[in-house]
């Protein structure tokens, strides 16, 4: 099992709504979000993405924090990649707790929602991360 990671980031860049954002991810969410940007972007070499480690425990805490800066150098150098920006999955990936297949269905449409609201509407949530299922 994949051991959630957060991380309070800032941005001042213009594409960004939320100016501050905390979500909670799993790796296996990571690498879903990588293989999007990777079909959307196909002429796009995307950074190096830390692999699955078959040894990992979540109950080793060097692990778990050689994985969460592996995911937040892979985050910090697909955001300076300009032409990733555009992409409404990664937005609602890092700005709101939509799991990929929410995500999915609202980037394309496919919600009562627009990728707008979903972020105001996790802006404004009172809840900071979402009940984890057993």
């Amino acid at each position: 099992m994949d051991e959630p990671v957060k991380d309070k980031k800032n941005t001042n860049s213009m594409c960004f709504t939320k100016k501050t954002s905390c979500v909670r991810r799993r790796y296996r969410e990571f690498a879903w979000l990588r293989q999007r940007l990777q079909d959307n972007a196909v002429l796009i070499s995307l950074p190096e993405f830390p692999s699955k480690n078959p040894f990992f425990s979540a109950n080793n805490g060097q692990h778990v924090e050689q994985r969460r800066q592996g995911l937040q150098e892979f985050l910090e150098k697909v955001l300076k990649i300009n032409i990733l920006l555009s992409d409404s999955r990664l937005h609602l990936f890092l700005q709101t707790q939509l799991d990929p297949m929410e995500i999915e269905a609202c980037a394309s449409g496919q919600t009562e929602y627009t990728v707008a609201d979903a972020v105001h509407r996790h802006a404004t949530s009172t809840r900071r991360f979402p009940v984890e299922e057993a």
